[in-house]
């Protein structure tokens, strides 16, 4: 399998930021690490050689991306403000920076055909797929969330402003009636999956919480509600990553 690792200056954090490219063509896929985790956890739990198949077969090319969540989300030296502005920092670092790579790099590799992005992530990286999804829908045509929450409300309690209220799915989408990005979201793959065992229970909530909104702005989605035996952990995410990612390629 071809692998690359990079390191990058980023404008917009003001600091090297690291990620790890892993395949040679086929559908770009940007996947996001768990709360405080780095760019290597993806391998690191197994989840490329999961998909390995895909990949060497030249139909999946895996971007694993790194976090700063010690500096926004998990700080514990600034207050709520300070780290939703450092946030969006990173925001911009992914989609202004990263992704416009991605797909440049994707486009080389696949013939000239333009392509977009598969966006996954697994509990943290869960949250931050869908929020990336659901803000910047012209970048995405398939969204596989796994064990998220897709509001801020477990990072910021009641805390809300601009720069929180738009990093929160369940907060902006209710009022979201602009059929530019309605009409994306109803044309993309769109997977969310939860267990029902130990650890999930903030993880369910959510999940019920945006699929009774996905329905009732007529988007269709696929929510999987996996056992009671199915816990939050990387051993149910590989076996569910495969199922999906099989599914959707």
């Amino acid at each position: 399998m071809k692998t690359s690792y990079r390191k990058e200056y980023s404008r917009h954090l003001q600091r090297d930021m690291e990620y790890k490219v892993y395949g040679h063509a086929g559908k770009p896929m940007l996947v996001f690490p768990t709360s405080l985790g780095r760019f290597y956890q993806y391998e690191d739990s197994g989840m490329i050689e999961t998909l390995s198949g895909f990949i060497e077969a030249g139909k999946l090319q895996i971007w694993a991306c790194d976090s700063i969540d010690e500096e926004t989300f998990f700080s514990t030296h600034w207050n709520h403000e300070d780290k939703a502005i450092r946030h969006e920092q990173y925001d911009k670092y992914i989609t202004q920076e990263l992704i416009p790579g991605i797909l440049q790099e994707s486009k080389g590799n696949n013939g000239g055909d333009d392509q977009k992005i598969l966006i996954s992530g697994c509990s943290m990286g869960a949250y931050y797929s869908a929020s990336f999804f659901f803000r910047y829908p012209h970048f995405f045509d398939t969204l596989i969330a796994l064990s998220g929450v897709y509001s801020t409300y477990y990072f910021f309690g009641d805390y809300m402003s601009e720069n929180v209220y738009f990093n929160s799915p369940l907060h902006y989408l209710p009022g979201l009636n602009d059929e530019h990005y309605l009409g994306q979201y109803r044309s993309s793959q769109i997977i969310l999956c939860v267990g029902q065992g130990a650890y999930e229970d903030e993880m369910l909530h959510e999940t019920r919480l945006l699929q009774d909104l996905l329905q009732r702005k007529g988007i269709p989605a696929r929510i999987d509600y996996w056992g009671h035996d199915v816990n939050h952990d990387w051993p149910w995410w590989n076996r569910q990553i495969h199922y999906y990612v099989s599914s959707c390629l």
